[in-house]
């Protein structure tokens, strides 16, 4: 459950706008760090990037996630080449609660309540930048939790500035929020901001860049980049004396499923019927069809009695790859929302052979 903190000292303070008379609601800064509690999994956060590029008003083909430095901080990127946005579109995206997504030839979208970029880019990183271009303009968005410290804020605030495609010259109401964005973000000059809207290929398309990435409490950030120069794998912080403390990979038993730590591993599965081409760190990811893993299929439909939907088809089998990974896998609207769940005799520790090797059962939710 996510928890509002509208503080009643910072509401005292705050000059509440009004409609009609009528005091607006407000939003305190450090609901930015709370929101994105709700994700306790680093990688469920970039899943939901990860998603506003598939989903059909974004519509992308492919999707860029990467490491890279800047001005000596590690930062993360996610660059797609779907529509883009306008300015309306990208103060929605920063903003709490707008979702006009429609589902389109088919394609339904996974996000429904305006959130996910919000809580998924803050779960990463204190600070985001977000560069995007339509085929007429090009807009600057900054949700920085940094920025709202320094200027002790009172409500979010979100700087965004305006270019034309074309000539490549700022709307004039621009000039504030360039002001706040070169002065509190990673690029310093007007150069460097179109420097990064040209990184975006072709006319149109999104680049997000994430830093001030999320730390352990020694200090390390939770990914490790350095074990595989293709993937981003999940670390923890394991204090071995009271003095001494490093950095080590989380230790998995033996039967614990690759998609757990790492990011390669869970792309690989995290669409049923993947629509977009996934590009981490270089590589193509090459989607996993757990179908084609499966011996001894079974398929079956159930349809809930308190619900009105559609039957839901439930396929059963063997994994023919790995015995020791089993559970339910778990779709909704074509993207994975759990994996490897174990329900009934499955959660017990000492677990029948037989029960232990009935592998993975799949369950498609599709509302």
């Amino acid at each position: 459950v996510l928890l509002f903190c509208l503080l009643p000292h910072a509401l005292d303070k705050m000059a509440a706008q009004t409609e009609k008379g009528i005091p607006l609601s407000s939003l305190c800064p450090k609901f930015l760090h709370t929101n994105s509690t709700s994700h306790t999994w680093p990688f469920s956060a970039i899943a939901e990037l990860i998603d506003n590029a598939y989903d059909p008003d974004v519509n992308a083909q492919q999707l860029w996630i990467d490491k890279t430095l800047i001005r000596d901080k590690e930062c993360l990127i996610f660059m797609d080449n779907g529509n883009g946005m306008n300015w309306d579109k990208m103060h929605k995206m920063l903003s709490f609660g707008f979702s006009d997504k429609q589902t389109i030839n088919g394609h339904v979208p996974v996000g429904l309540y305006g959130n996910g970029f919000k809580s998924g880019s803050m779960r990463l990183g204190k600070d985001a930048i977000v560069f995007t271009k339509n085929g007429t303009t090009m807009c600057v968005g900054l949700l920085s939790q940094s920025y709202l410290e320094n200027i002790k804020a009172k409500q979010i605030v979100l700087p965004i500035i305006t270019y034309c495609q074309k000539s490549r010259r700022k709307k004039d109401q621009s000039k504030a929020s360039l002001n706040a964005i070169m002065k509190h973000s990673l690029f310093c000059t007007d150069w460097e901001l179109l420097e990064q809207l040209d990184a975006i290929t072709g006319e149109h398309g999104t680049r997000v860049i994430i830093w001030n990435l999320r730390k352990t409490f020694n200090g390390q950030t939770e990914f490790d980049f350095d074990e595989d120069e293709n993937d981003i794998r999940i670390l923890v912080d394991i204090m071995n004396t009271p003095c001494k403390t490093q950095k080590t990979k989380v230790t998995l038993e033996q039967s614990e499923p690759q998609c757990k730590s790492s990011l390669r591993a869970y792309c690989s599965i995290l669409y049923l019927e993947p629509r977009m081409e996934i590009i981490l760190r270089g590589q193509k990811v090459i989607t996993q069809l757990f179908s084609k893993s499966l011996s001894n299929i079974e398929k079956y439909t159930y349809k809930p009695r308190f619900l009105t939907i559609e039957k839901i088809p439930i396929t059963f089998g063997k994994n023919a790859e790995n015995m020791e990974q089993y559970g339910i896998m778990m779709y909704h609207k074509n993207r994975l929302i759990k994996a490897y769940e174990r329900v009934g005799c499955q959660r017990k520790v000492r677990v029948l052979h037989l029960l232990h090797h009935a592998g993975i059962l799949h369950l498609y939710l599709y509302r």
